[in-house]
């Protein structure tokens, strides 16, 4: 019957989402008791319908979305397959479809969770919104902000944190790059500023802590460059969360 329920709610979501939006709040804490479910048949259902959901709505349903959360970071955390492939499915719909700047901080708080499981997920969702954001959204979360961020995750325990800080460390990078670019060629004919204060590693020095620094720099400085959103936004590699 719950599963029933939940596809019905699906189906609504795809062709009828003015009648059940107005439905949403109380709905959502039924579908997280679903997620939650010891039945993998039902869990995967609900996971399913999250991912129509965020699709559905998108930045409608980020208020509602906090309890969702930490349900869906955990789930893709374990070792049931296709209980994992359902969560996963769901975390890409929701930084797909959700906007960046409305949705990051509401991950952020999961970067310094106590479980390793939820901060490695919450890691590579962020690391995905963050090269959604344009010029304007860089700027609002704050460059040093989302530095910082990366160069914390660098030290996390789990090898999927690392890398997911690893990803967003080079994506900050040549957006600074480019913007240092972009400024040198509206000030053209101005006299130009130090190029140690323009540069990257000037950057992470006077922002970081020097240990910090060191990592974010040897990540940038030895990691190939092209590709990097593609490396960002595909989906972690299959077997990672069984450790977990």
């Amino acid at each position: 019957m719950t599963c029933e329920t939940l596809n019905n709610v699906h189906q609504l979501a795809i062709y009828h989402k003015e009648r059940l939006q107005k439905l949403l709040e109380p709905l959502v804490p039924l579908i997280v008791k679903s997620v939650k479910n010891p039945r993998s048949a039902v869990c995967k259902t609900a996971l399913m319908t999250c991912s129509d959901i965020f699709k559905a709505y998108g930045d409608l349903i980020v208020n509602s979305i906090d309890p969702l959360l930490v349900q869906l970071f955990l789930k893709a955390s374990q070792d049931k397959r296709f209980v994992c492939e359902a969560a996963e499915a769901a975390l890409i719909s929701m930084t797909s479809w959700i906007s960046p700047s409305v949705l990051l901080p509401r991950m952020q708080p999961y970067l310094k969770n106590r479980n390793p499981c939820i901060r490695a997920k919450a890691s590579v969702c962020f690391s995905k919104s963050v090269p959604r954001l344009d010029v304007e959204g860089i700027k609002e979360c704050g460059m040093v902000k989302l530095i910082q961020i990366a160069a914390t995750q660098l030290s996390d325990q789990l090898p999927e944190s690392r890398e997911a800080a690893r990803n967003l460390a080079l994506e900050l990078q040549v957006f600074y790059e480019k913007s240092q670019a972009s400024t040198s060629g509206e000030n053209e004919g101005e006299p130009s500023a130090s190029p140690d204060a323009e540069s990257w590693e000037a950057f992470c020095q006077s922002k970081l802590s020097a240990l910090s620094a060191q990592a974010i720099l040897r990540v940038t400085s030895t990691t190939p460059k092209e590709g990097v959103t593609a490396g960002v936004t595909s989906a972690p590699k299959e077997g990672v969360a069984v450790g977990c």
